[in-house]
């Protein structure tokens, strides 16, 4: 009998499937299909035999695609959904059963969460979220990360913030939102190291190297990587090399911590 193929460590926490049906009204891109036998094929290659499918703004809380994918992987990935609130326990059960750790709130996209819409769906979030251990995903711009303190006070649930937190060199100075991020670290948040394009930066991404650093006296080992795949700010036939968006983490925190970095999703996704 073949023994299975030992599958790399690595974590990829922040990865995308898409068809070119189904998407939410008001959708700002019509994404091109993506399926995850692609994507697993180019992690794997570079040490990521496992991945967080986190749902796109695009399919709004039609998580139906995603969780497909996520049934059809044998237990190797994990899934962050958006949820409108009114979904069922057999529902959020069978979300948990095909790999399901997290709910979403994007605060950026044209057709993500409001503002004001958000203090009364995370209330239901949390009430599905707390009996299964999940945490809530934050895409959010710096200038609303006070109110995610107050929300993170409030809710009682661990809290992990996409892509460096929308991090920029101009906010490098800002002594809020610096509280902000040490309040939310304090609290036992995690960030993600990701989206460095989202991040008013280009390639090689130098410019957030120190940003990183001060993320990571902040958060510890509190910190994944995800590589933004499909990287839909980008032209279908133009997508940045796969170890391009990995190499800012290993020249900001070196070799061996980067490598915790990306191991560290085996205990946020568990």
């Amino acid at each position: 009998m073949t023994s299975p193929v030992a599958l790399p460590a690595g974590w990829d926490c922040h990865v995308h499937v898409f068809d070119a049906a189904g998407t939410a009204p008001g959708a700002h891109y019509t994404p091109v299909p993506r399926p995850l036998a692609q994507i697993e094929s180019v992690a794997q290659a570079h040490g990521c035999g496992h991945l967080v499918l986190v749902q796109p703004s695009v399919y709004g809380s039609d998580n139906s695609l995603m969780l497909q994918a996520l049934r059809g992987s044998a237990d190797r990935h994990r899934g962050v959904v958006v949820l409108h609130g009114g979904e069922s326990d057999a529902e959020l059960d069978a979300m948990h059963a095909a790999g399901v750790r997290g709910a979403r709130f994007n605060l950026v996209s044209p057709v993500g969460s409001t503002l004001e819409a958000t203090p009364a769906l995370l209330q239901r979030v949390a009430l599905a979220a707390k009996p299964r251990g999940w945490h809530v995903q934050w895409y959010a711009d710096p200038s609303q990360l006070p109110q995610i303190v107050e929300w993170q006070r409030e809710c009682g649930l661990p809290f992990v913030l996409d892509h460096l937190a929308g991090l920029t060199a101009a906010q490098a100075d800002d002594a809020a939102t610096w509280d902000a991020v040490r309040a939310l670290a304090d609290a036992g948040a995690w960030i993600k190291l990701s989206g460095w394009y989202r991040l008013q930066a280009t390639a090689p991404y130098g410019a957030l190297q120190p940003l990183v650093r001060r993320v990571a006296e902040c958060f510890g080992d509190r910190m994944v990587w995800g590589s933004d795949w499909p990287h839909t700010s980008f032209a279908p036939q133009a997508l940045p090399a796969y170890a391009s968006v990995w190499q800012p983490v290993v020249r900001a925190l070196g070799e061996e911590q980067a490598q915790r970095v990306r191991e560290a999703g085996a205990r946020l996704y568990a």
